[in-house]
């Protein structure tokens, strides 16, 4: 996608028209992404979606034929003339890619002029609201296994070519493949896949479908034993395929089950293969899981090494989507402010930043949002952000600065991580997330504080309307 620029709503597009030919855009301004709820009833969210997001970002401008475009739409030819030289050269402030992030927590900030920040907000909620979404269904996915692989089957049941980032942000989350074969060269990701059950279809006899396919694949050989009785025929088949080839040095890699009980299935088949000797097969199981299905097949001692996951992972089903939203929060040095009777839609005013409190083992204690002129080391105490009594002493405690400047004056400042350095990224800061926050039911709740600087002046707007 070389030119992005109509990436975007429509009213992105008349708003920043407005902008322009009322006189408003140059204004400097200040926005924030976050998002008020956490997916799936956890108690986190995996932030993923950034290197895709400023690389568009960067290439958001507008060609001659998307010009015409907006032209036969009504856009006025001033406009028109302006969007021709557009490129974003604000900045923006953000998260690491795979960092643990909470709910209303300003993940990102955006700095610019008023009609390059509208423009980019469409895009933005698209590519950050997705993937986010998937990796926090897949890291939970992986919290469920136990250690056990999953591997990404989602692209068939995916929303259209979004397969694509959502098949990188599986990987943010845990997955260790993918059978999206371009996502994999588009992002250097491990791909898996052998085959399906029309393979053992097209041939009059299973035990030659499974001998003609370890003879093409002899290094990564996992036999479908389901396509017409997984124990009277599928397993004793794969056995005796693998006596074979033992006899001749060789083995197949596992098996695969992909429908009725698998937690019967996987214990009777684990029993099959070791007595017969092959105790080095491993059994992967698919269809329609999810980190709970995951979870009560580990309880009842399913014996299964690896998962297959598409449908559920992929969607981000129940969810389907993360409520991110991206507000105004200053204007020519002005801070902003949304009210509504609506509480979760009542913004905090002015620049922000975000700083992250541990406490003394090094576990994440506190997250605190302050203005951005404020310096770490004057913050003493933080405030809950809607009970009075309820606040916080955090002088003593070790902090950190959650956004990084990622790019400025429409650079990019960094070097953009692949989907692996994102998820290492995520591995090492998941052990300072205290275990309470991960359970499935009634997680615990994240404590997120205000600046005293902050607190106030968001009361003194409030009172003041």
């Amino acid at each position: 996608m070389n030119n992005c620029g109509l990436y975007t709503d429509f009213y992105e597009i008349t708003m920043s028209q407005a902008f322009f030919l009322s006189g408003k855009g140059n204004s400097q301004v200040s926005f924030d992404y976050f998002y008020r709820t956490n997916p799936f009833g956890g108690g986190y969210l995996i932030f993923a979606g950034l290197s895709d997001a400023i690389e568009l970002v960067k290439r958001f401008n507008f060609s001659e034929e998307d010009i015409a475009f907006l032209a036969e739409k009504g856009i006025d030819s001033r406009f028109l003339d302006y969007l021709r030289d557009f490129k974003f050269q604000g900045d923006i402030y953000s998260m690491k890619e795979g960092e643990i992030a909470f709910p209303r927590v300003p993940i990102m900030r955006i700095e610019g002029n008023i009609i390059e920040c509208q423009l980019i907000e469409t895009l933005l909620l698209n590519i950050l609201n997705y993937e986010s979404l998937i990796a926090t269904k897949t890291f939970r996915i992986t919290q469920a296994a136990r250690g056990r692989n999953i591997i990404d089957f989602g692209i068939r049941r995916a929303h259209g070519t979004g397969a694509v980032q959502a098949s990188k942000a599986a990987i943010i989350g845990g997955a260790v493949a993918t059978s999206n074969v371009y996502a994999a060269k588009r992002y250097n990701l491990e791909v898996s896949g052998t085959m399906a059950h029309s393979w053992v279809q097209s041939f009059q006899d299973e035990y030659e479908a499974f001998k003609v396919f370890s003879d093409i694949h002899p290094d990564n050989c996992i036999l479908l034993v389901d396509t017409y009785n997984t124990l009277r025929s599928g397993l004793p088949n794969a056995i005796k395929l693998a006596n074979e080839l033992k006899a001749q040095g060789r083995k197949i890699k596992g098996i695969r089950l992909d429908s009725g009980d698998l937690s019967y299935l996987s214990r009777k088949a684990r029993k099959m293969l070791d007595d017969a000797g092959h105790q080095d097969i491993i059994i992967t199981a698919s269809n329609q899981l999810n980190e709970h299905v995951i979870k009560s097949l580990l309880e009842q001692d399913a014996r299964i090494d690896a998962f297959g996951v598409g449908t559920e992972m992929i969607t981000g089903k129940p969810d389907s989507s993360l409520d991110g939203v991206y507000k105004l929060a200053e204007c020519d040095g002005i801070s902003r402010m949304k009210v509504s009777e609506n509480i979760e839609k009542v913004t905090l005013p002015g620049a922000k930043k975000v700083v992250r409190y541990y406490d003394h083992d090094g576990m994440f204690y506190r997250d605190a949002i302050v203005k951005r002129s404020e310096k770490v080391e004057d913050i003493k105490e933080i405030f809950h952000p809607s009970v009075d009594y309820k606040k916080t002493t955090v002088e003593a405690l070790q902090s950190e600065e959650l956004q990084k400047h990622v790019m400025s004056k429409g650079e990019i400042l960094i070097d953009l991580p692949s989907a692996k350095e994102s998820h290492e990224y995520l591995m090492e800061r998941s052990k300072q997330l205290p275990s309470e926050h991960y359970r499935f039911i009634s997680p615990h709740i994240y404590k997120v504080g205000l600046s005293l600087k902050l607190k106030q002046e968001r009361d003194n707007f409030l009172n003041n309307l």
